[in-house]
């Protein structure tokens, strides 16, 4: 059995396991923020299990850039930046500017988190610069990436607003949990979720590609249950909390 059929047996399997994912997590909130709890057996340094988890993502996919055979095309290179600009953030930068007393995360729930971003490094990696047809350099004038390409920027910059946000609300050195109010908070929960959904949503009609929307997929099955989790802990800590706030899309839900 060669890599191309592994390949494409992984894509449906992956997705299924999304599918089981999306409807599990509405009954059963992952451990780990503001939803830990002390029952998951061995734990670890919150910012030391985050950066192993989250390091995955773009070492895979530069591994799979640099041992790539499809042509390296101008479009190649932007889909490198687009995929390293996130996840060097992910992973180094924003560990590092959590505030608050050192918390420490399930290793169960760190290994589950390395091998759901090595998967999706390799499935987007090794399409983009193996197995696929390739990308021409036209394909950035294609209404396809355009459009692709402002989601994954809106994306991005909700979220990375989002994160902000939430970091200004706690002083070096506390850990309590206060509601916010400005930007996107006005109008929902989880902008920070909503924007990485966004992120993926856009990489995936960027790329046009099945592995893409596969992550877009997941992404939407993990943050979607996770934001209802949220809004609903809001609910239950802070009796003042605005009833006209949704919990991930604005107006909507």
């Amino acid at each position: 059995m060669n890599e191309l059929t592994i390949f494409n047996y992984l894509i449906p399997g992956w997705l299924l396991l999304a599918a089981f994912t999306f409807i599990s997590l509405f009954f059963f909130t992952a451990p780990y923020g503001r939803h830990t709890r002390n029952n998951w057996g061995l734990t670890i340094a919150n910012k030391k299990g985050w950066i192993i988890m989250e390091s995955t993502a773009p070492i895979i996919f530069a591994v799979c850039f640099i041992m790539g055979n499809n042509p390296v095309t101008a479009t190649t290179l932007v889909f490198f930046i687009m995929w390293e600009a996130h996840y060097i953030h992910r992973a180094f930068i924003y560990p590092s500017s959590l505030r608050g007393h050192a918390r420490r995360i399930p290793l169960a729930i760190m290994a589950s988190g390395l091998i759901f971003n090595a998967v999706n490094g390799y499935l987007n990696g090794r399409y983009i610069y193996t197995l696929s047809d390739g990308y021409a350099s036209d394909w950035l004038l294609d209404i396809r990436f355009i459009s692709g390409l402002f989601i994954f920027v809106l994306g991005f910059i909700i979220n990375r607003r989002a994160d902000l946000m939430l970091r200004q609300l706690r002083q070096p050195g506390k850990s309590d949990y206060k509601v916010p109010y400005r930007e996107m908070y006005r109008f929902v929960s989880c902008p920070n979720y909503l924007g990485e959904i966004l992120i993926w949503v856009g990489w995936a009609i960027a790329t046009w590609s099945l592995p893409g929307l596969t992550f877009a997929v997941w992404t939407i099955a993990n943050l979607v249950p996770r934001a209802k989790a949220h809004h609903a802990w809001y609910h239950r800590h802070f009796s003042d909390y605005p009833p006209e706030r949704k919990a991930l899309v604005p107006w909507l839900w």
